[in-house]
């Protein structure tokens, strides 16, 4: 059975040409990059190249980029480097539907002394810039919001908190994880003080991110042990991960052009869906989101019983939801956005790539109805 793969906001498939750039790193180049013979300087020569493939699909000089082991460390790196740095300020301030990475570690700062100020959205995902505008000021350590959220797709405004975090002198870092490669990002002209991406959310490997710190930004090392990275994070550099990050940014600065391509085949299955099903509804704005995302909640169901039955069908997809101790509790996204229990209990999130199809959008189609059709027959209603 093949596979149709719409989770790709999970994770995307690492490119051939990332697979082949990697290899050699991996075989045959193999040395470390601070070692000063030749052998170990050509590993140094390629993170270089990779340093500077990212550069110029997010914006930035080069310097300005620290190579991490993933989106949870190089987020952990900004919030904690920062905090650490502007001591004795305590206050941070996230709004209330940011990635596990950023919103758990900032429950991990409240039981430590910090004090977290959350500012809600509405029920479409958009954030209260008044609420905003009303908490930053000079006692505020550090703003760190999302760029576009992993589970609606909806963006958020990026230039406006710029402002108002300028207007108080205070650092802001933005989390575009979900934003890269799907949307043009330039973080020079953005202003964003720090900014978290990961490769295989663009179809690079696994285990390696990069953080942007803009060029004047104070900020600790969250992991000490050596001078890599400009002293910014010790360690040896995973050099076949970065440099399959690397041609993964080469590739997706040329991959923006297909995203009007996939937001209509987005909107295709969207669009289908609701028109084929009752008692659907669209979770989160839909005039400003990122191309490949729609999360639609599917009335008095469970999202992982639909999941289950999908993958059966070779369909992969996902829920904002965890399964906590044998019950299935909406996630913490819609719950931030007040959408009722009976459609966020239901929600399922479909995310496409570059590589999606009319044959995959077709399957699913063809899959899903009765799917839910099944379930509602079976399930309680009410």
């Amino acid at each position: 059975m093949d596979v149709v793969y719409l989770d790709n906001n999970a994770t995307t498939k690492p490119a051939a040409e990332v697979v082949a750039a990697m290899m050699p790193y991996l075989t045959e180049f193999y040395g470390n990059p601070s070692s000063v013979h030749r052998f170990g300087q050509r590993a140094r020569q390629a993170l270089d190249e990779a340093r500077g493939q990212i550069a110029t699909l997010v914006g930035c000089n080069e310097s300005e980029l620290m190579f991490g082991g993933g989106g949870t460390e190089v987020i952990n790196t900004a919030i904690r480097g920062v905090l650490t740095a502007r001591a004795p300020r305590k206050k941070v301030v996230i709004s209330s539907v940011e990635h596990s990475a950023t919103r758990e570690l900032c429950q991990q700062l409240g039981r430590e002394g910090f004090e977290i100020v959350v500012i809600d959205v509405d029920r479409e995902g958009v954030l209260d810039l008044d609420r905003l505008r009303s908490v930053v000021d000079d006692s505020v350590a550090l703003v760190s919001i999302m760029w576009a959220n992993n589970e609606t797709g909806v963006i958020f405004p990026v230039r406006e908190i710029v402002e108002l975090c300028k207007a108080a002198r205070v650092p802001f870092h933005c989390d575009a994880v979900q934003a890269v490669a799907k949307i043009p990002l330039n973080f020079n002209e953005a202003g964003v003080d720090l900014a978290s991406i990961a490769a295989h959310k663009f179809h690079g490997p696994k285990g390696v991110a990069a953080l942007y710190i803009r060029r004047g930004v104070r900020i600790r090392p969250l992991l000490i042990g050596g001078p890599q990275e400009r002293g910014r994070r010790g360690g040896t550099e995973n050099v076949p991960g970065i440099v399959g990050m690397g041609k993964a940014a080469e590739l997706a600065l040329t991959g923006l052009q297909q995203m009007p391509r996939v937001a209509a085949l987005r909107d295709r299955l969207e669009r289908e869906i609701l028109a084929r099903i009752s008692d659907t509804a669209v979770n989160g704005r839909t005039d400003l989101r990122v191309p490949n995302t729609t999360n639609i909640g599917f009335s008095r169901l469970e999202a992982e019983a639909i999941l289950l039955l999908l993958s059966e069908q070779g369909v992969c997809a996902s829920a904002g939801a965890a399964c906590s101790s044998g019950s299935l509790e909406p996630s913490p996204v819609l719950r931030a956005m007040k959408i009722d229990d009976k459609i966020a209990h239901g929600a399922i999130r479909f995310s496409l790539s570059r590589y999606t199809t009319d044959a995959e959008l077709d399957r699913t189609l063809e899959v899903l109805p009765g799917v839910i059709q099944r379930l509602r027959a079976v399930l309680p209603v009410g």
